[in-house]
């Protein structure tokens, strides 16, 4: 071995002669040659890379000065690349003369040479019919056929190895040096979206070295992350979750791109929102808690930033929905504790939160609420334990859930003759969760007036917009009431107008003499509504129709209003 190695600069001149004359194997005493020879050049080609790897650039031009020229040449010879392995070869040894961090104009310029080589390898359907026909037409294909299973018989070939790079890990001796697998995935990023090279960005990506610092370089990362969300690949969900796991700005991103495309589609519903967001794979992603926990991040900035608008609570809410479904779809998969997910709160407060309403009689939802309420109320008027950044991670987590806060409005109608004191101060809480100058205090007091209010309108016949009006407060002259208060009021009042005989009478007249703004509020509340019904299959038929009905005419209203 060592009398080779000192034999290569020898047998490297030798071969470039060779590569000269060969020219692209256009004559027919040159292509006999190569044909000679090719299995030669694949060992002299084979021992090449294996003294490669294991120098630098200049240290590699140092001692071979020609190797650059060998190699473009060979590069460009169709009977050189279409025999056995030596296209994958060559491809490791220009990997092996790529600097990663040139230090100066001659490794730059090197640079851009060996990409526009590997770029040429990796995607060799790219040559002119003059340059392939021969070859072709000796093993029997179309030009068409050829270079396309040429690609597909060397991405295999890589992808194994980088399998069995992988499986090796800490193994003494690796197949792929980790530099060369760095090299290799940014070389692979003006190819990103050539479907042929899918299994070898896949294998990169589920790669990983042994080497503390990340493997593969940032613009792949980036690059296959952009065309995924741009849909230009599909990746593997394997494959996905290890980008983003491995690279957190492409995790980022991916959170924003979707948050954006939500909030740019005006009135999404619900339902229109969970099919966006399980496209996204997010919600299956999330179930590492590493990638959960900075998705929630996310949604926490916005929720701040827009001082919780109902848009930004909806995705919170549908994307936990998902991500929940997407948690408890395996049984048997191994889980993460709860605590993972939502470090700042109560195991006590997430189990309850986490229960399914579906999976609870509907009898039972009344206590669950005073539960739920009970956990938080002592939790967060606990003196010895309150502080500002405790009481909003507590209402987070409610926000997540706010399912429960819906059910809660609803049973505050249906449950006449229970003590409505844990449902209110839940609703108060979820609306204005911090107590500063009394205001939650004062929430729940405006939201008990106005529900005994409501629960007297339930026994007036016949009944009249006005009379809702007055609940309301839109016929005082000024409402001082917050408008957290309003807020609450208004959601009970769709409830009323659901679920009471006489307000589904009158509940088309009331909503359409709103306020844009106002109408825009109701039409959430009630998309919400249709959408919770609609998975807990509890609706009966006439709030359910009334609802869709409402839904229906508000939209048409809102596009009439919007087009004036």
């Amino acid at each position: 071995m060592a009398q080779d190695s000192l034999d290569l600069p020898l047998n490297l001149e030798f071969w470039l002669n060779k590569a000269v004359a060969w020219g692209q194997a256009a004559t027919l005493e040159s292509q006999q040659d190569v044909c000679l020879h090719l299995p030669q050049l694949q060992k002299f080609l084979q021992q090449i890379y294996e003294t490669l790897k294991h120098m630098d650039f200049s240290v590699a031009i140092q001692r071979f000065p020609l190797i650059g020229q060998l190699l473009g040449r060979l590069c460009w010879n169709p009977f050189v690349i279409g025999y056995d392995e030596n296209q994958k070869i060559l491809m490791w040894c220009l990997c092996c003369l790529y600097c990663s961090e040139p230090q100066n104009p001659i490794e730059l310029e090197a640079n851009i040479w060996i990409r526009s080589l590997l770029c040429h390898l990796l995607s060799s359907s790219k040559l002119g019919l003059n340059e392939v026909g021969i070859v072709s037409q000796a093993l029997g294909y179309t030009s068409a056929d050829y270079f396309p299973r040429l690609l597909k018989n060397m991405v295999l070939s890589l992808v194994t190895e980088l399998r069995v790079n992988h499986l090796n890990g800490f193994s003494i001796r690796k197949i792929i040096p980790d530099k060369q697998i760095k090299a290799m995935s940014l070389l692979c990023v003006p190819l990103l979206t050539l479907p042929d090279i899918l299994p070898l960005l896949e294998a990169l990506l589920t790669s990983h070295g042994d080497e503390p610092n990340e493997t593969l370089s940032a613009e792949f990362l980036e690059g296959v992350n952009e065309a995924f969300l741009q849909k230009k690949i599909i990746l593997s969900e394997s494959a996905l979750f290890s980008l983003w796991l491995r690279h957190l700005p492409s995790l980022e991103k991916a959170t924003l791109h979707l948050f954006e495309n939500l909030l740019s589609r005006h009135r999404n519903s619900p339902e229109e929102m969970e099919c966006f967001i399980k496209e996204s794979l997010l919600p299956q992603a999330a179930c590492h808690p590493s990638i959960f926990r900075i998705v929630d991040e996310i949604f926490r900035n916005a929720l701040l930033e827009t001082n919780g608008t109902s848009e930004v609570l909806t995705i919170i809410q549908v994307f936990t929905r998902c991500f929940v479904q997407a948690f408890q779809k395996d049984n048997e998969q191994l889980k993460f504790p709860l605590k993972s997910y939502f470090p700042y709160a109560s195991s006590c407060l997430i189990m309850a939160l986490l229960q399914n309403p579906k999976d609870l009689p509907r009898g039972f939802w009344y206590q669950h609420l005073n539960y739920i309420s009970e956990i938080l109320k002592k939790t967060v008027e606990d003196q010895s334990f309150q502080s500002r950044g405790s009481v909003f991670e507590h209402w987070f987590s409610l926000v997540h859930f706010g399912e429960w806060a819906d059910i809660a409005a609803e049973e505050l109608l249906m449950l006449r003759a229970e003590s409505p004191t844990g449902l209110l101060w839940l609703l108060a809480f979820y609306y204005n969760p911090h107590n500063q100058n009394q205001e939650r205090t004062q929430t729940v007091v405006d939201a008990r007036e106005a529900h005994g209010c409501i629960m007297k309108l339930f026994r007036k016949t016949p009944l009249s917009v006005k009379d809702l009006q007055a609940v309301a407060g839109e016929s005082r002259e000024a409402d001082t009431r917050h408008p957290y208060s309003q807020r609450l009021i208004r959601h009970l009042l769709l409830n009323f107008l659901l679920l009471s005989p006489e307000g589904q009478k009158i509940a088309q007249e009331f909503l359409t003499i709103q306020t844009d703004e106002l109408a825009d509020e109701f039409l959430n509340l009630i998309a919400h509504t249709t959408y919770r019904w609609n998975h807990l299959g509890i609706e009966t038929v006439r709030p359910g129709r009334l609802a869709r009905d409402l839904l229906q005419e508000l939209q048409c209203h809102r596009a009439e209003s919007a087009s004036l």
